[in-house]
């Protein structure tokens, strides 16, 4: 990866803590801060980062959010007696202040800043900042929910001002809706504002109705805040995972942002007080990854919430080390969204389907019995206090995250003779004689021609680069091969035979392509083309039909991430083939989008196969095995509308099979009930 990841954390943003007894306030310790930077520094990962001074924000970037009046009161705080800060935290809710939280509040901004500043001008690629207190509840004139300063809404409004970004997407995945983001960006649509947050119908805090899915902002920034209410606590990966691929990157890669913002709240992870949610911390790797091609990789994270002082460093560790550039470790406990994710699921689509073409074919709004809204809710209420009070919070337990390991060689390629190999990649020949074995096999399977040496080497060396995969010495890897169907065969002959693995095929362009010869699950294949495939849908054969072809960047774009990344990640392969027919009509762009976005199945061991006359596509290639961020596809255009018809007929079918592709809860069921 080139450039860098900035890690900007300042021990000064400890001294403060509560003075007084306050249950509401009680979580949140200045431990937060210092667990999740030792975590960091004992896994090594933080050595591995660029470290940037922090410095503190102005009062000019205050005043980008908030009022002029209010900065001023709170600039008064660190000169209060303990009385006195009492009485001035009693007009603001759920929050408290000290001596030195002025200083340090301007401190979290200010980290922010640094942050975008290092990003935007190429000093790193992306980066996090461990700050405190955190912010996006803050409103203008308004400290909120242990927030001062918004810090990520400061960042966004300074990173269009001073860096000329147009769009910017704020993805929160906080567990509490950041009401003071929204508030500061309702009209404008150049700013694209992302939260999910527990809801439940309105009874968590911060209680509010504009917190809803039918929230979607004001004016021209109609269609630029979208909210996903999670209506009940135990929230898993598959959840999350659902609205990223359903709600969150279809909508984001149509608006094409020029910076990635991320209010990184881990409340939402398991073992949270807060949260009660049950997402494991190793599923941020998976979100931060997911994000990591969108604005050419501009991503900044900025810590906010997280209570529980094990997944909290665990989870913060996850997300780093996905921003350095190691493989995203396997996904866990994908066992499909649950209904009520798939009611919020269905009411978000349904509300935003006006406003972005990539859900203009979601389902209408559900009738009352699954909508999201307060309904039927008063026999609930009735509940007395003391029964809600007694309530006991089942303490959760979770295995420590796997220890990632990335391979000593990232990125390895077959080339023929005359094609250089790009800077970064090992150009790969087997050091070892073939198997005569294999090689009979070989023989008899793919080359019936005496002469065929070349092609025997080069399938040969296939088979020793997919056994270097498999130890994990080698991550990825790219061939350029005479004959791309032969070789996509022998691969998935050999990964289900000896080396028993389960391998995602996808295939781009018209190939024959070697169909599942049985339904075993050992391999699924994809494959994308603009020709209808004689070959039936099958549970693990999708032939995905493009009106364009591969051409339509809107339709491609919108199967790879509605259809292709549900299908892998509930599948969970263990090798992903990935094959570039000759004249697939792909540009360079989306087709390192693709390559980007596939990596973080597999633990990253990806292997792409293209045919030899495809030698100006080698470097586009390995740039992005190599964790390069792939170029940005402008705004996306309206799918062609025979297109969406299919996808959404493949999809309805499958969804049987593979629940990762549901987006709806029918009242006969649906998702698990939890």
């Amino acid at each position: 990866m080139k450039m860098g990841t900035a890690l900007i954390y300042d021990e000064e943003m400890t001294n403060y803590k509560l003075l007084w007894v306050d249950p509401a306030c009680k979580i949140e310790v200045p431990e937060r801060l210092t667990v999740s930077h030792e975590a960091l520094v004992k896994s090594g990962l933080a050595d591995r980062c660029v470290s940037i001074p922090v410095r503190e924000a102005t009062e000019a970037d205050i005043l980008l959010v908030h009022s002029e009046d209010y900065l001023e009161a709170v600039k008064k705080t660190p000169f209060m007696t303990l009385e006195d800060l009492k009485e001035f935290t009693l007009q603001y809710g759920d929050v408290y202040f000290h001596p030195n939280i002025y200083h340090c509040a301007k401190l979290a901004a200010g980290a922010a800043l640094q942050l975008v500043d290092s990003v935007m001008t190429g000093k790193v690629r992306n980066g996090m900042a461990l700050v405190r207190p955190p912010g996006h509840h803050s409103m203008r004139s308004a400290a909120n929910g242990f927030c001062v300063f918004n810090n990520v809404a400061i960042a966004a409004l300074y990173a269009k001002q001073k860096h000329g970004a147009k769009r910017v997407l704020i993805v929160d995945w906080d567990v509490h809706h950041g009401q003071g983001v929204q508030y500061s960006f309702e009209d404008d649509p150049s700013v694209l504002y992302f939260s999910w947050h527990r809801y439940e119908h309105q009874k968590f805090w911060p209680n509010l109705k504009e917190s809803d899915y039918d929230s979607v902002g004001k004016g021209k920034g109609a269609g630029f805040n979208v909210n996903v209410p999670w209506n009940k606590v135990g929230m898993k990966n598959s959840d999350y995972l659902s609205v990223f691929c359903h709600v969150l990157l279809p909508v984001a890669y149509e608006f094409c942002p020029d910076l990635v913002l991320v209010c990184a709240g881990f409340d939402s992870a398991i073992g949270d007080p807060e949260g009660e949610m049950c997402a494991s911390p190793d599923i941020f790797a998976h979100l931060t990854h997911l994000l990591m091609n969108l604005a050419g990789g501009k991503l900044c994270a900025v810590l906010e919430g997280g209570y529980n002082l094990t997944s909290l460093p665990q989870s913060v560790c996850q997300t780093v080390q996905t921003l350095l550039g190691d493989p995203a470790p396997l996904p866990v406990n994908l066992d499909g969204p649950c209904q009520s994710a798939l009611e919020s699921l269905h009411c978000v689509r349904s509300a935003h389907r006006l406003y972005w073409s990539c859900l203009k074919h979601a389902a209408e709004l559900p009738n009352s019995d699954i909508s999201t809204k307060r309904i039927k809710l008063a026999e609930e209420e009735e509940k007395s206090e003391k029964e809600i009070e007694e309530k006991s919070v089942e303490e959760k337990v979770w295995p420590e995250p796997s220890k990632r390991v990335a391979p000593p060689v990232r990125t390895a390629a077959i080339l023929p003779n005359g094609v250089s190999c790009p800077d970064g990649c090992k150009r790969f020949s087997s050091s070892e004689d073939p198997d005569p074995v294999i090689v009979n096999k070989l023989r008899e399977s793919f080359l019936k021609d005496a002469d065929e040496s070349d092609a025997l080497t080069t399938l040969s060396s296939l088979i020793a680069l997919m056994e270097q995969m498999e130890k994990n010495e080698i991550c990825n890897g790219l061939a350029l091969v005479r004959d791309v169907s032969m070789a996509m065969d022998c691969v998935v002959q050999q990964a289900a035979a000896a080396l028993c693995k389960r391998i995602l095929v996808v295939c781009v362009g018209d190939v024959v392509v070697p169909c599942p010869s049985k339904e075993d699950g050992t391999t699924l294949l994809v494959q994308f083309s603009n020709k209808a495939l004689v070959e039936q849908q099958r549970k693990y054969y999708v032939p995905v039909c493009l009106k364009k072809g591969c051409s339509d960047v809107s339709g491609f774009i919108q199967a790879v991430l509605g259809l292709l990344l549900p299908l892998g990640y509930e599948y969970d392969p263990s090798l992903v083939l990935l094959v570039r027919a000759p004249e697939s009509g792909l540009s360079d762009s989306v087709w390192q989008q693709l390559t980007g976005l596939l990596q973080g199945l597999a633990q990253g061991h990806t292997l792409v196969l293209m045919q030899e006359g495809e030698k100006a596509c080698v470097a586009p290639t390995t740039s992005s095995l190599l964790g390069d961020a792939a170029p940005c596809l402008g705004q996306l255009h309206t799918s062609v509308p025979e297109d969406v018809e299919m996808l959404e007929r493949l999809r309805q079918t499958l969804q049987v099979d593979w629940k990762l592709l549901q987006t709806t809860a029918p009242q006969t069921g649906g998702g698990e009930e939890r």
